[in-house]
């Protein structure tokens, strides 16, 4: 898992590099030109995460209806339904999982253009899809995913810029910027703070995680990280939820884990801050500005969109170090496999 979470800078300037770039442009002119009406992304797992973040780039950015499929209404209870002004995209690591296939495989015959992003170009997946776009992440050794994660989130990034753009190519500003993030991950990573907080939080009971917007799936998937490294509950909202109920639960004994972008989904965060103060709660911040009272993770400040492939950095880091101080293996949790086959 170290090995995997430090190869994430490289990671990132692998995707960004003309030889990966080119064929994800190509994919989302195809799409541009297609012009579909909404967008179903079908995932599961840390994939589902990503593809949430896909969800809030698609409505943002581009102005077009997205959500997330329920994948047993297929394949269990056999509805059928009519996707034929949709593009469906798939997002796994393995593309091996039968209930995602099965999904594109029945939209792709209702008339929907189909996407697979995925680590495995040959995978099933990828086969059942019109499109696909290859991660390239490479072998990742531990099951909990790291570096698939974040390559899944800058590929959809640049699919939804270039879709928006038109052609599939991206202006020359925001390319300038993508460009800044490998250094800007390395950077990230050399914080000791995640390392020195797992000492702290040993003999964690449960935690919470909570973001908006952007910031929501790194939350998900933060809370996952540690749940299946550390056997700690940890359970993800976003920071309007929180406020609807369980905000009570949250106490001096109750780590908060809060992603708080620059953005105006990091501003909305600060209306749930202080009422997490009130309750004293333990909150640590992940972002790239002080928060009175809390403990804070470094993250350089940059566009609110770019923010979810950094913010999770510090937290994996955490998931993995606080494995290790509970005496867990973070490379092989108990009771899971790599690929998980799910109907």
């Amino acid at each position: 898992m170290t090995a995997d979470i430090e190869e994430q800078p490289a990671g990132f300037a692998r995707l960004l590099s003309a030889e990966l770039a080119g064929p994800i442009a190509r994919v989302a002119a195809v799409i541009a030109r297609r012009r579909p009406r909404h967008v179903v992304f079908t995932a599961r797992g840390t994939s589902d995460h990503a593809a949430l973040y896909g969800a809030y780039l698609t409505e943002i950015r581009l102005g077009i209806p997205a959500g997330l499929a329920s994948p047993s209404t297929i394949t269990v209870f056999g509805a059928r339904p009519d996707l034929s002004d949709a593009l469906v995209v798939g997002v796994s690591q393995s593309g091996g999982s039968p209930d995602l296939v099965e999904v594109l495989r029945v939209a792709r015959s209702s008339g929907a253009l189909t996407l697979a992003v995925t680590n495995a170009p040959g995978s099933p997946l990828a086969e059942a899809a019109e499109l696909s776009v290859d991660i390239a992440a490479g072998h990742e050794r531990a099951v909990a995913a790291t570096k698939t994660y974040t390559a899944e989130l800058l590929a959809l990034l640049l699919l939804v810029e270039g879709i928006r753009n038109g052609d599939g190519t991206l202006p020359a500003d925001e390319r300038a910027a993508l460009d800044a993030l490998p250094d800007l991950a390395a950077r990230t990573l050399a914080d000791p703070t995640p390392t020195q907080l797992a000492a702290r939080y040993r003999f964690a009971a449960r935690l919470v995680t909570t973001g908006r917007g952007y910031a929501y799936p790194t939350a998900r998937e933060a809370a996952l990280k540690l749940m299946e490294t550390s056997y700690l509950p940890a359970l993800a909202f976003s920071g309007a939820d929180l406020l609807h109920g369980p905000l009570a639960m949250t106490d001096p004994d109750v780590p908060v884990l809060a992603v708080v972008g620059s953005g105006p989904g990091g501003r909305s965060m600060r209306e749930v801050l202080p009422r997490l103060g009130e309750r004293r709660a333990d909150v640590v911040v992940v972002g790239s500005a002080d928060v009175e009272g809390a403990t804070r993770m470094v993250v350089p400040e940059v566009d609110e969109r770019y923010a979810p492939l950094l913010d999770i950095l510090p937290l994996q880091r955490l998931a993995l170090s606080l494995a290790l101080a509970r005496g867990e293996d973070p490379d092989a949790p108990r009771g899971l496999k790599k690929v998980t086959a799910t109907m």
